[in-house]
């Protein structure tokens, strides 16, 4: 059975185009608090985990050792725009564990903004791999590679020490094994494993509240969790979803895209863990998805409230910057949402 259609994108007065997909929102019990779509067929989460992906670097002591500031912490759960910040951020954290962009194993991008390009054109320069949106989580990844003493050579490999700790800690806060099966590659080259969402939001209720994490994890997820909220701009980058929505709330949720329309959340004050799929991996459909359900689940300020209205009803535009149409959740997905957080609260 198809998942429903949960968002619209108009034009004029009729319905243009429609986006399906699915959402899980969980409690720190591992209670579906909402699901729309098939919350348990699996997906890949890709970049949406990266914060879970990051905790074997802070529970070891490497982050420590290395004195990774938040910012650096921050970069190591990014997918970032390619800056130049972001790329002397990357470039910092592998000086700390003696090594340089040669090291990366997750191949150069050119940089997400125009301008980011021009200036590489402009000097003569073609990206590296520090440009990658990943080169912050791929630094991380060597630095514990560093720490625990094992070849850095071959990091990305799914047998590698590394992705070995990556792995058991996934498995550990989805309560999902994770098997060759459901392995795949993800387009930085290490290895992405699909599970439910539902598997996902759970661990990312636990994530953001510390619930049912043993000591020394709960400390590294609130480590991690403070220097996403803390710079939220190394997450993203400029005109970004997530960067913008940590900006404006300014600790009360913690927000990650991933590719091929797929987010997580964890929403503390209420201990709920957020995670979606958009079918057809639109990012503009997964951006409307997860405004929804930030919208109607938080009692939001003054200043949330215009991001939140901006970001829920994005408009299409002419390319003279005329507004055509709306892209926006669908009625039934808002209805069902709205009675579910009501009960839930």
């Amino acid at each position: 059975m198809d998942n429903p259609a949960l968002v619209d994108v108009t034009r004029g007065n009729l319905t243009e185009s429609l986006h399906r997909g699915s959402v899980a929102v969980v409690d720190t019990g591992g209670n579906l608090v909402f699901g729309i779509g098939d919350v348990d067929a699996k997906v890949y989460p890709r970049s949406a985990i990266k914060a879970l992906q990051a905790l074997p670097l802070v529970e070891s002591g490497a982050a420590e050792a290395l004195d990774l500031t938040d910012a650096e912490l921050s970069l190591a759960c990014a997918s970032h725009n390619g800056e130049e910040i972001h790329a002397n951020a990357a470039r910092v954290m592998l000086l700390k564990a003696g090594l340089n962009e040669d090291d990366l194993e997750c191949g150069p991008q050119w940089p997400q903004r125009m301008e980011d390009a021009a200036k590489l054109i402009l000097a003569d320069e073609v990206p590296c791999g520090l440009h990658n949106n990943c080169s912050g989580k791929h630094a991380g990844f060597l630095g514990l590679a560093k720490t625990m003493g094992v070849d850095t050579r071959g990091y990305i490999e799914p047998d590698h020490p590394v992705q070995r700790e990556v792995r058991l800690a996934m498995e550990q806060m989805t309560g999902d094994t994770l098997t060759e099966d459901v392995c795949g590659t993800d387009g930085c080259s290490i290895p992405t494993y699909a599970s439910p969402l539902r598997s996902f939001a759970r661990a990312f209720a636990s994530f953001g509240t510390g619930e049912g994490l043993e000591p020394l994890r709960a400390d590294a997820a609130r480590q991690i969790y403070d220097a996403c909220i803390n710079e939220p701009y190394m997450v993203a980058g400029a005109d970004r979803f997530c960067t913008r929505v940590m900006e404006t709330f300014r600790g009360r949720v913690f927000v990650k895209t991933g590719a091929e329309g797929v987010f997580c959340a964890a929403i503390p004050e209420l201990g709920f863990g957020v995670s979606l799929k958009c079918d057809d991996g639109a990012t503009r459909a997964a951006e409307v998805m997860m405004a929804t359900v930030l919208e109607i689940a938080l009692e939001l300020n003054e200043d949330e409230a215009v991001l939140m209205d901006n970001l829920v009803n994005p408009p299409v535009l002419t390319r003279r910057g005329v507004q055509a149409g709306h892209i926006r959740p669908g009625e039934e997905f808002l209805s069902a949402l709205k009675a579910a957080l009501k009960q839930a609260k």
